[in-house]
């Protein structure tokens, strides 16, 4: 092979690798501008702007004017016509759907209760139906759908998107969840933890954008958080990484799902706070207590202050562990505010090292209660290869990027 080929092969090759990372950037984001790309993938603004320009006439990505500080620019987005995608959220007493595209825009959605201790069958069969109907709704079909992302109230072994744990979910533990959706509906289906989705979509969408190592803490039903480290989730071996609900708290304490004695589950869980308050306040479900916290019940109010504090002392541990930059909090818990956050922020800075450089922050999730469902939508999308048809010897100009 001649020098000149060899070097033409080189360049065609860096063009590539280079298109590559460009698609892979706005895909991990959503949308960035052209300038937002630049410092993403280190690569040139000019550069960039070529690339986009060959995107584009390619029918991969789209380009459309906002606003950066004032100041126009060009933000790039996954061209629609790539595909759809589906976020899932199987919840212990509802079942939220979402239908996205790779810009990460929710284009329809629907929530459905569920009742307690729901059967797998049932609810996949639910999930199922529902996913065929909203992309009835939308005009398009399940070809059009380029995958699924489901989340589960439990660790999942990503590799199989089966519950990891026997116990939490009765009944879930020996499902293939991922080959049975994917079978009833024909697409690719991904599955895991609920917590480490609400990570997924914070640190790509919502308040832990900015950051590159992050928690997420779920305080719902049961307590979780997602672990973010340079950008990318840590699961752990098999989907454990982050079970703060089983962390013992209470010695010998109440029994627990998992098995164990005085996991935070069974002080802070919907299942103690409900009992706590039963005797004052008579029966009530979590969406009760969420609610007279937030219109300032007092019993309720200590009740999740109470539970703000015990999960802030696990929180801790897990951020003397880590050292994120960041803990964002969300389930539905948080949607009582600084009840349960200042207890929560007070117990994580009175117990981590004392970092005058850059001290923890513990902030609100901005996704709220839809974070979950978002982040299973980005991990559709984010596993979806992105198929490049670019023409090398398509002559194209220098540029700049804005």
């Amino acid at each position: 092979m001649s020098r000149r080929a060899a070097a033409a092969g080189s360049q065609s090759s860096l063009r590539e690798a280079n298109r590559n990372l460009v698609v892979e950037t706005v895909k991990r984001f959503g949308g960035l501008t052209q300038v937002e790309l630049a410092a993403a993938t280190s690569l040139s603004q000019a550069t960039v702007s070529t690339i986009v320009r060959e995107l584009l006439a390619a029918g991969v990505v789209d380009t459309a004017t906002t606003t950066r500080s004032g100041r126009r620019a060009q933000m790039v987005t996954l061209a629609r016509r790539i595909g759809l995608a589906a976020g899932v959220q199987i919840g212990p007493r509802h079942l939220r759907i979402v239908l996205g595209d790779f810009s990460h825009q929710v284009i329809a959605e629907q929530t459905l209760p569920l009742p307690a201790e729901h059967r797998v069958d049932t609810s996949l069969d639910r999930v199922a139906l529902l996913v065929v109907d909203l992309v009835e709704r939308v005009g398009a079909s399940l070809d059009d759908v380029v995958g699924l992302g489901v989340g589960l109230p439990a660790p999942v072994d990503a590799s199989t998107g089966m519950v990891s744990v026997p116990g939490i979910m009765a009944g879930w533990d020996t499902v293939h969840i991922g080959q049975v959706l994917a079978k009833r509906l024909g697409r690719p289906v991904y599955v895991d933890n609920d917590a480490n989705l609400g990570a997924i979509a914070e640190s790509t969408l919502g308040a832990a954008r900015p950051y590159g190592d992050s928690v997420f803490v779920r305080a719902s039903y049961g307590t979780g958080a997602g672990i973010v480290i340079n950008g990318q989730v840590h699961r752990g071996v098999a989907g454990t990484a982050g079970e703060i609900g089983h962390v013992p708290v209470a010695f010998p304490g109440e029994l627990c799902r998992c098995g164990n004695r005085g996991c935070l589950d069974t002080v802070v869980g919907a299942a103690a706070l409900i009992g706590l308050l039963r005797e004052s306040s008579g029966p009530l479900t979590l969406r009760d207590v969420v609610q007279r916290a937030i219109d300032g019940d007092e019993r309720c109010c200590a009740a999740v202050a109470a539970a703000g504090a015990m999960i802030g002392t696990v929180v801790a541990g897990l951020g003397v562990a880590v050292n994120p930059q960041v803990v964002v909090v969300g389930g539905e818990l948080a949607e009582t505010g600084e009840t349960l956050l200042r207890p929560l922020r007070e117990e994580v800075r009175r117990r981590v090292l004392p970092n005058h450089i850059a001290p923890l922050e513990v902030v609100p999730a901005s996704l709220g209660s839809r974070a979950e469902v978002i982040g299973a939508l980005v991990l559709a999308v984010q596993s979806t290869s992105v198929p490049l048809r670019v023409d090398d010897d398509a002559p194209v100009g220098a540029g700049t990027a804005t």
